[in-house]
């Protein structure tokens, strides 16, 4: 298995979320340690949040679940990619992506 290097970044590695089926970047997020063994044992999506400084598990309170497909490590061992199946929406203002406006804020997705 290969180590994640996670004291590159104070111990947050960034976790770029995308749909497994329709390849569309969903969210950003960040992990640190204990978050990405608990994703790699559930298979849910656990990130680590930076405002509340504790673990969540993304959908626990909205019902819109990511269930882990695939974990892609990228060359230098500083970011994650997940692969996802997404149960409903990903962003919390109730697109599906986090990346829905363009660079003058109009929306361009949905």
């Amino acid at each position: 298995m290969m180590r994640l290097d996670f004291e590159k970044q104070n111990g947050l590695i960034p976790c770029i979320v995308q749909d497994v089926d329709t390849k569309k970047v969903l969210m950003l997020a960040y992990m640190n340690e204990e978050s990405y063994k608990k994703t790699r044992e559930t298979k849910l999506a656990t990130y680590y949040s930076r405002s509340r400084q504790s673990l969540w598990v993304k959908g626990e309170i909205s019902g819109h679940y990511q269930h882990v497909q695939a974990i892609r490590i990228d060359c230098d061992q500083d970011t994650i990619l997940l692969e996802v199946k997404q149960a409903g929406v990903a962003c919390h203002t109730g697109h599906y992506s986090c990346f829905y406006r363009d660079e003058n804020g109009d929306c361009v997705d949905e």
